[in-house]
């Protein structure tokens, strides 16, 4: 029991180191690879919803904070020519690069809740949340980048794409429907002309039945014929 009871407590203050961990802004842990392994297990799910978010609805109507406005407005007033489709990473985390976006970022704390927050962002915009296009970075920074690639047009290659691949399973749904419907019409088309078949030869017996009944009558009539006139004879 106390082996258990000291694994029990052994695990128990792991998670409690864990969970003040990702209570600490990302900006405490520069570049920490594990410390950005926990941080990116836990904004999974963030970028989970908002690529299925950006595939769904086309991304130029999105509005991702309450001041979406001023969010782009001061990213581009700072980072003019900083191109956004395909990111550089050493762009956002390059010391030179930290020194440029530190000011940034500070200028929305209290402004957007947990301005500082990981998060995942995509370095090609054309592509989804996959191991080699992903990079770790404060909400603010992907709030400011995703904000301008919706504005700006970028982001919308995703919602295409992903419409495109659903209207073609729609298509190719609606050809095996149609196939489907073609194959139970000629079933039903055979099994009628069985059935007149059937009814067809059914009817020819019945017609020479009736015809070797009305012979068999003709004949047992002139035999009465016959014995009649013997008799008269």
């Amino acid at each position: 029991m106390a082996a258990t009871s000291g694994t029990d407590e052994l695990v128990s203050g792991e998670l409690v180191s864990v969970a003040h961990a990702l209570s600490l802004p990302a900006e405490s842990y520069g570049n920490d690879p594990d410390i950005e392994m926990a941080w990116a297990m836990r904004a999974m799910q963030h970028a989970e919803v908002y690529y299925k978010l950006i595939s769904s609805v086309d991304p130029q109507f999105l509005k991702l904070t309450k001041v979406d406005d001023q969010i782009y407005s001061e990213f581009r007033k700072n980072f003019e020519t900083l191109r956004i489709d395909v990111l550089d990473p050493e762009e956002l985390k390059s010391e030179s690069a930290k020194e440029k976006w530190r000011p940034f970022c500070l200028k929305f704390n209290g402004i957007v809740e947990d301005f500082n927050y990981g998060t995942l962002l995509r370095l090609d915009c054309s592509q989804g949340y996959t191991e080699e296009n992903t990079i770790f970075a404060p909400r603010i920074q992907f709030f400011a980048i995703e904000i301008a690639r919706n504005r700006e047009g970028y982001n919308k290659a995703v919602y295409i794409s992903v419409q495109d691949r659903e209207g073609e399973k729609g298509v190719n749904n609606g050809g095996e429907k149609r196939a489907d419907n073609g194959e139970e019409e000629n079933t039903k088309n055979r099994g009628e002309k069985g059935a007149d078949s059937g009814g067809e030869k059914q009817e020819g017996i019945n017609r020479e039945d009736k015809t070797d009944k009305g012979g068999e009558k003709e004949k047992e009539a002139d035999k009465e014929i016959n014995k009649s006139g013997e008799k008269a004879m």
